[in-house]
């Protein structure tokens, strides 16, 4: 084995990490792009109704772990989540 045999990889992988540093930015922008026309980005109202599913369900499942304890609790709970 000589130098060059053991030493080739070595510098190719250098080369190779060096050239990734440089162009990360580049590459980051364009994996965005690409993520943006395979799943864009929602809307801020579509973002909104989201959150604001996302804590009816946490209020209602909060209603439903406490139902048998606390019924008085729960109630309120779902009051929470009926209102507009």
């Amino acid at each position: 084995m000589s130098f060059l045999s053991i030493g080739f990889p070595v510098i190719s992988a250098g080369v190779f990490a060096t050239l990734l540093v440089v162009f990360k930015p580049i590459i980051t922008g364009m994996l965005r792009a690409a993520l943006l026309i395979i799943s864009p980005r929602k809307s801020l109202n579509e973002r909104n109704m989201r959150s604001r599913l996302q804590g009816v369900l946490m209020l209602n499942r909060l209603a439903r772990d406490m139902d048998a304890s606390q019924p008085g609790l729960a109630a309120e709970f779902r009051y929470f989540a009926s209102r507009d």
